[in-house]
């Protein structure tokens, strides 16, 4: 296909504004998916995507399309996530596209993420097609979001595409937008073959599987390749496009997407914003590569069944093969014995690995409470980064301990203004700024610890504005904080699965909350079992269990007091001697109590 009559684009969106549907009705347009393999978000392949309404890995498909001038072209659509934790994703899409569709909900309107992607976006130097969607609902506000994305993107209200991804209205006019306002691909074909690596997965025949953008040159089948960045070199097993299976050819020539089968056994050999180029004929410089992807969440994941322990490390190895995202490393404690310390890039990534780890090796696992990674000065001149706070080290050694902050923007509307600023500011939130983008909706900007976000500021947040407010955050840095370790202790024993990093003005109230809690899903035993909060050697919360009692005086049928008291000493002594060699068992609710605080 000539360079002339290709367009690269992607779709971006905030979560639940149609985008994937989008997808669909220009798969089924350009005929690239036959009505009988039709299903609704096809290029949302995993149940999970499906099942949430989200998409989670980026996907790309061609298609060809006649225009109404009557020429061919080649279409190449990357299919991007919308929720804040999976960005990392969009970015990578961005930098192998020249444009974008931006679709709006018609009766949502611009929300967080959709501001968040259209900055990412404009940073790649893309080219925008904004696209109102949903004007089929009743709800809609067509007329008013129209204005809003001109507004926001200085064009005229003429250019917004209104059109209704589920009935398949207007889905005609985006294809000839992105045909007609999309430039073509920018590469020399002449030039060294440069192909950027977007994606990944990892196939059991093939190996890595490469999703590239050829930027110059051409990639032929057959030929050695080269990983720039980790000087790998590899024959690739095969080379094809996605229609939107796998589908092999022979060659893919300048601005053309497809995937390589490389071969390479692990996805660290060939990771996502790697340039590949030929072993006989290398480039001289790299394509400008992506940021490595850091964790920002972090916590254990362990198997109920203490023999799991294997059969858990084999499936995180197998699932970092298709999410270069997830780390892992092993760690144990003394109340859940052996497991994983598990860093993700947020609570929503953790609760998909979770449950992929439990669907599809049927796994049986305990989360710990999530926390972020800290970095720590001793006195020495030290500098540590921990992410368990078991690992964290006497504070009389500590100088200084770093939490990651966070800048978050909340979009509201004006009607909520007090109780979100409340919710926030309860959080150690630092106000910047606020921004009225209508007479409806506001924006409050804040600066506020990760912390203090990650567990549950999004569902508190959908509560106090009845479901209206949308979220997005950036890291800004690490910033320094009185923080100390909060002990939780169980029968005098202290349960390290169940310590938190807390600031120091916040550890009482936390503590209360926390042996709360605890009292109420820990079961009774025989004897009596104080639940304590502790920092360092000072108690500073606690809540008792109380004993199941047997009743037994209930053979006594009258006769001397003195019988009935020596029963009773004897059961005390037996309770005793059970409190110093008894066990108890801490069910799955206990650590997830933490997560729960709040709600009282």
């Amino acid at each position: 296909m000539d360079q002339s009559q290709i367009r690269d684009f992607c779709i971006i969106a905030h979560i639940d504004h149609g985008k994937s549907t989008l997808a669909d009705r220009l798969l089924e347009l350009t005929g690239t998916v036959s009505e009988r393999q039709m299903t609704d978000q096809v290029l949302d392949s995993m149940d999970l995507e499906r099942e949430k309404g989200v998409t989670i890995k980026a996907s790309a498909v061609r298609m060809a399309y006649t225009a109404a001038d009557g020429q061919s072209y080649e279409l190449n659509l990357i299919d991007t996530p919308g929720h804040v934790d999976f960005s990392y994703e969009v970015s990578r899409t961005l930098a192998a596209c020249e444009g974008a569709l931006l679709v709006v909900d018609a009766a949502q309107g611009i929300e967080a993420q959709t501001l968040a992607n259209l900055y990412l976006a404009l940073e790649a130097d893309l080219e925008i097609i904004p696209v109102v969607n949903k004007i089929d609902l009743s709800a809609a506000r067509t007329d008013e979001i129209t204005l809003e994305l001109a507004d926001l993107l200085g064009v005229e209200p003429d250019d917004v595409l209104c059109v209704s991804a589920k009935e398949g209205w207007g889905a005609g006019e985006v294809l000839e937008a992105v045909v007609v306002h999309l430039p073509p691909p920018r590469g020399q074909p002449e030039a060294p073959l440069r192909a950027l690596v977007f994606d990944s997965h990892y196939d059991p025949y093939k190996g890595v599987v490469a999703y590239v953008r050829v930027v110059d040159g051409e990639l032929v089948d057959g030929q050695p390749l080269l990983l720039m960045a980790t000087g790998v070199t590899t024959e690739p097993i095969d080379l094809g496009i996605f229609t939107p299976q796998m589908t092999p050819t022979e060659r893919l020539g300048t601005g053309e997407v497809g995937y390589v089968a490389t071969g390479l056994k692990t996805v660290r050999e060939c990771q996502v914003g790697e340039t590949l180029t030929t072993a006989t004929r290398p480039a001289s410089e790299p394509l400008p590569g992506y940021r490595p992807v850091k964790p920002m969440v972090f916590a254990g994941l362990y198997p109920i069944e203490g023999e799991e322990y294997s059969a858990l490390r084999d499936a995180l190895e197998k699932l970092q093969l298709n999410d270069a995202a997830l780390i892992f490393e092993p760690e144990s404690s003394q109340a859940l014995q052996f497991g994983f310390r598990c860093g993700f890039l947020g609570l929503f990534h953790m609760e998909i690995v979770q449950e992929r780890l439990e669907r599809e090796y049927e796994l049986d696992l305990i989360a710990t409470a999530p926390s972020v990674a800290y970095r720590v000065m001793t006195h020495a001149g030290e500098l540590l980064e921990i992410s368990s706070p078991v690992d964290l080290p006497d504070l009389s050694t500590v100088e200084e301990i770093h939490e990651p902050w966070m800048r978050i923007q909340v979009f509201t509307p004006s009607d909520y203004i007090g109780p979100v600023m409340d919710l926030v500011t309860r959080r150690r939130g630092v106000y910047e700024t606020t921004e009225y983008l209508d007479a409806q909706r506001v924006l409050l900007s804040y600066e506020m610890p990760l912390s203090e976000m990650i567990v549950d500021l999004h569902d508190r947040l959908k509560s106090v504005t009845r479901g209206y407010a949308s979220l997005d955050y950036t890291f800004i840095g690490y910033r320094p904080g009185d923080l100390v370790r909060l002990d939780v202790l169980v029968n005098y024993e202290p349960v390290d699965a169940l310590a938190l990093i807390v600031h120091r003005e916040q550890a009482y109230e936390k503590g209360s909350a926390l042996v709360r809690k605890m009292k109420e899903v820990i079961p009774r035993q025989q004897f009596k079992v104080p639940i304590q909060a502790a920092l360092g050697s000072r108690i500073i919360a606690r809540e008792t269990v109380s004993a199941l009692r047997k009743d037994v005086l209930a053979k006594c049928y009258g006769g001397d007091v003195t019988r009935k008291r020596k029963l009773l000493e004897r059961q005390k002594a037996g309770k005793k001697r059970l409190k110093q060699f008894g066990q108890v068992m801490i069910p799955q609710d206990a650590f997830l109590a933490v997560l729960r605080l709040d709600e009282d």
